[in-house]
């Protein structure tokens, strides 16, 4: 990846480390689409609503901070005012907030497209959500398993009734391949004595993948027009390492001169939800708008069949 950076070099995509949302949806239409993205009041969340918008997309803001998410659509409204945004709350650490976002969306009929897993926390302190569940896995896995699974039905019927591919978005990372050394600790998600931010965070997001990859298989298995794809955003100057201070003086000065900004790291997101290329492909791993293979760990199907089960039993 930085390799490409420093060569500018395209992938077989046609883009590169330094594509924005805005040239890989270039002349891409996404009228008559609706998409749901999760964490759409700041960083990449907020540039993946205003793409997606701007290309003809119903896009529902699925936020905890309304006034954040409110101020975002103002401006993509100001750039064009035809654009169709909905803010919409949604706490991913609570199941309570999960289900009744995705029971005030179902209630609305709307139809559902594409789905963008996006929000997150990385490398916080130990922390247990509402549901008694660690922080980084509740809310970076957990929250968006339940919403998956509650949204699907919709997602079904829309793509049966449209005849148009639906889309399941898993913002992942590079940081799933610093997991716990056997990847998702099952039996000691709730252990603080053995709890590591950076483990942890790892942890969720290798869930990100493995969840993605199993959701492929099912639709495969059952002939379901939906693909599911996860991917690494590239590192980004956000507030997410706000936990981490010195590292987050770092990002913010000198970073700017390696990380990517927010209308670069929406791109690979925008370019799995939208993209032409990307039809009729699921089930992998996307970087700088092109594939790009994650850790062993990842790509290890019973792992993701026995986190899917985990999760079930979690949510239920």
């Amino acid at each position: 990846m930085m390799t490409s950076w420093l060569l500018g070099r395209r992938g077989p995509s046609g883009f590169s480390w330094s594509s924005t949302a805005d040239q890989v949806t270039e002349g891409i239409s996404a009228a008559g689409l609706t998409a749901v993205v999760t964490g759409a009041s700041s960083g990449i969340g907020a540039e993946t609503a205003r793409t997606l918008a701007l290309r003809g997309a119903h896009v529902v803001m699925a936020v905890r901070g309304i006034p954040a998410a409110q101020a975002v659509r103002d401006r993509v409204l100001a750039e064009a005012p035809g654009a169709r945004l909905d803010v919409m709350e949604l706490d991913l650490s609570s199941m309570a907030s999960v289900r009744a976002f995705a029971s005030e969306f179902v209630a609305r009929g709307l139809p559902l497209n594409i789905l963008i897993n996006n929000a997150g926390v990385m490398a916080t302190p130990f922390e247990l959500s509402k549901d008694g569940i660690e922080m980084q896995f509740a809310t970076n896995h957990v929250g968006h398993f339940l919403l998956t699974q509650l949204l699907l039905d919709t997602m079904k019927k829309t793509c049966c009734e449209s005849n148009v591919e639906g889309r399941i978005v898993n913002v992942s990372s590079e940081g799933h391949r610093f997991a716990y050394r056997e990847g998702i600790r099952f039996d000691k998600i709730n252990d603080e004595s053995l709890y590591s931010s950076i483990g942890a965070y790892g942890q969720s997001k290798l869930a990100n993948i493995l969840h993605a990859n199993e959701l492929a298989r099912q639709f495969k298995e059952e002939n379901v027009n939906i693909a599911a794809n996860s991917l690494h955003p590239g590192s980004i100057i956000t507030n997410l390492l706000r936990y981490h201070s010195i590292i987050d003086a770092f990002s913010r000065t000198l970073g700017k001169l390696v990380l990517k900004n927010a209308q670069q790291g929406a791109a690979t997101t925008c370019y799995v939800a939208l993209h032409p290329q990307v039809k009729g492909v699921s089930g992998k791993y996307f970087c700088d708008s092109n594939l790009y293979e994650p850790s062993d760990k990842a790509k290890d199907m019973g792992l993701a069949k026995r986190l899917w089960d985990f999760s079930v039993e979690l949510t239920t």
